[in-house]
């Protein structure tokens, strides 16, 4: 059996895979609240008693921010992780440490046909370098390279604090307002969840239109978010539509970026919670201009097969396979 994690700031996923056939499926799996549990090892120890479906043979967990030396300390979780201490507490069975991002690009090339929409067809090449780019409560990149015998060498990284580049006059705008509060203003702060409302906050600072008060309330009341991009799709308030549509280009541009670093012939994947929430944005004009507007390349990337990954289980999933090759 093996044990997968995908480790947050709010939550945790653990699932134990077991093979049948060469292909891993998957047992058990829990969430758990991440900020009521003092450490890793008591999620583990609680799921696996729970679970009681024999001996872990490997284990591996996606977190967030850097691995370095086996070890991690993420900003948004109030403890550590290392290899050696969950090892320990797993019984002394190999377990390995690997970006959450790195798991999810671990995790692309496991999925099936009905896990992920294509939003730009591109070529459908089977084989070639592959970028992975994931919005949520921040911005993930990380891309894996094809190397011999079809095999994939993950390249994780941490793109997403890149400093954002703007695209024409009201992005430049957008990056003047942003600075003026951050300083520094990475692609995270424009393309992530909270970036989505930092984008809302600089069109709604340019608005001649007052705030409606029910959008007011929700977005006091619920993540804000989702009220902006529920309320953007639906055409219910014009700044939020304005809001998704920059978002949407700001993501193809993001994305576009990154395919041209790696040179992602095998494809790009949209990843995170955002991109499936607004599938429909994604599939408009917005995101395939910003993905192919880089002048003299444009044509390479309209080739480049472009899907939004819609399994919830992504990252798990390449735990999992991350633990199954330490055996």
């Amino acid at each position: 059996m093996l044990l997968a994690g995908d480790v947050g700031g709010t939550k945790t996923l653990l699932g134990i895979f077991a093979e049948d056939h060469g292909r891993l499926v998957l047992v058990r799996e829990a969430r758990f609240a991440t900020p009521q549990f003092p450490s890793l090892e008591s999620i583990c120890a609680e799921f696996l008693a729970a679970a009681n479906e024999g001996a872990i043979t490997a284990a591996c967990f996606g977190v967030p921010g850097p691995v370095i030396g086996g070890s991690a300390t993420p900003s948004n979780i109030r403890w550590g992780i290392s290899d050696k201490s969950m090892s320990s507490a797993l019984g002394g069975v190999r377990v390995t440490l690997i970006n959450d991002l790195g798991a999810t690009a671990q995790g692309v090339i496991h999925l099936g046909e009905s896990d992920s929409v294509v939003i730009n067809p591109g070529a459908s090449l089977l084989y070639g370098n592959i970028a992975v780019i994931a919005a949520g409560t921040g911005l993930g990149e990380a891309a894996l390279l094809s190397v011999k015998g079809g095999h994939y060498q993950l390249i994780p990284s941490e793109g997403g604090h890149c400093s954002f580049a703007p695209v024409g006059y009201e992005q430049i705008e957008l990056l003047r307002f942003l600075e003026r509060e951050f300083g520094h203003v990475s692609w995270e702060r424009v393309l992530s969840g909270p970036g989505l409302l930092n984008i809302y906050r600089f069109l709604r600072s340019r608005s001649a239109t007052p705030r409606p008060q029910w959008l007011s309330a929700a977005l006091a009341a619920g993540d804000a978010a989702q009220v902006i991009s529920e309320a953007g799709l639906s055409g219910r308030d014009s700044v939020c539509t304005h809001a998704v549509e920059m978002f949407c280009a700001i993501y193809g541009a993001e994305a576009g970026n990154l395919a041209l670093k790696v040179l992602a012939l095998g494809g790009v994947f949209l990843c995170g919670g955002i991109a499936p929430k607004i599938l429909r944005g994604l599939q408009r004009d917005e995101f395939a201009r910003g993905f192919t507007g880089k002048g003299r390349l444009a044509p390479m990337l309209k080739q480049i097969e472009v899907r939004v990954v819609t399994s919830p289980d992504v990252a798990l999933l390449g735990a999992a396979h991350s633990a199954r090759a330490m055996l």
